[in-house]
C-alpha cells in the first residue's frame, strides 16, 4: 500500500464523517424550527464526530464495504455507512407545522447530502486532476473533494429508497398519513424491525447493482459530466 492509497483512504474516512454527521445534524435542525428541542437538548446539534459516530454503521461496515472486495481482487469497494440518528419528536414537529414539517424533517438529510455534493462537483470541476509533481497535500485535497461527492451521492440516493427505519419510508408514511391512506403508513410501521435485515440482503446481493449502483452512477454522470 503506497502513500495515494493512504491519502485515498484518509479521504475517503473524512469525506463519510462529512456525509453521515451533516446528514444527522439536518435532521435535528430542521425539526429544532420546529420546536422540537430533542436534538439540541441530547448535544446533538454539534459537528463533533464522537457524539455521532455509530460503531457498527461509522466504523464496521464502512470498512467491510471498502476492504472485502480487496480480498476478491478488486481496488477497493465504495464506503457506505451511517451515524448515530438523531433524536427527534415528530409529535412536536407535526403539533407545530402538520405532515409538510415531518416531511421536511424526513428530507433533511438526503437535501444536505446533494446540496454538498453539488457544491463538491463544482468546485472539483475547477480542480486540476493531480500530476506527478504535486504536493502530496494537493493531492488529498483532490482526493477528498472527489470522495466527498460520491459518498454523499450514495448516502443520498440510499436514504432516497423506501426502506424501512430509513428517511425514504418515514417521508412515505407522512404522505401517506397526510392523505389518509393509514394502511399504508402502519405497513411501514410494522416493516421497521425488518429495516436492516432489507439493508444487508441489498448491499450483499445483485440487487444493489440497479437500486444503488446504476442511480449512483446517473447522478454523477450529471454532476461531473
Amino acid at each position: 500500500m503506497d502513500s495515494i492509497d493512504l491519502l485515498r483512504i484518509g479521504a475517503s474516512i473524512v469525506a463519510l464523517l462529512v456525509a453521515i454527521i451533516g446528514h444527522e445534524i439536518m435532521h435535528g435542525w430542521v425539526a429544532y424550527k420546529y420546536g422540537d428541542m430533542t436534538a439540541k437538548n441530547a448535544g446533538r446539534l454539534t459537528i463533533n464526530p464522537i457524539s455521532h459516530i455509530d460503531p457498527v454503521g461509522s466504523l464496521l461496515v464502512p470498512a467491510m464495504m471498502y476492504f472485502i472486495p480487496m480480498l476478491f481482487g478488486s481496488d477497493g469497494g465504495f464506503l457506505f455507512g451511517w451515524a448515530k440518528p438523531v433524536p427527534v419528536n415528530i409529535r412536536t414537529v407535526m403539533n407545530n407545522g402538520g405532515y409538510g414539517a415531518a416531511m421536511q424533517v424526513s428530507l433533511a438529510g438526503i437535501t444536505y447530502n446533494f446540496l454538498v455534493a453539488a457544491f463538491a462537483s463544482a468546485l472539483l470541476l475547477s480542480m486540476p486532476q493531480p500530476l506527478v509533481s504535486d504536493t502530496l497535500v494537493y493531492v488529498f485535497a483532490y482526493l477528498l473533494v472527489m470522495q466527498i461527492v460520491v459518498i454523499n451521492v450514495v448516502l443520498g440516493i440510499f436514504n432516497l429508497l423506501p426502506i424501512p427505519q430509513f428517511d425514504g419510508a418515514h417521508f412515505v408514511q407522512y404522505v401517506a398519513m397526510k392523505y389518509k391512506a393509514y394502511a399504508i403508513a402502519e405497513w411501514f410501521a410494522k416493516m421497521e424491525r425488518y429495516g436492516m435485515i432489507i439493508v444487508l440482503v441489498i448491499l450483499v446481493t445483485p440487487i444493489h447493482q440497479y437500486v444503488l449502483i446504476m442511480p449512483v452512477q446517473f447522478v454523477l454522470q450529471l454532476l461531473l459530466s
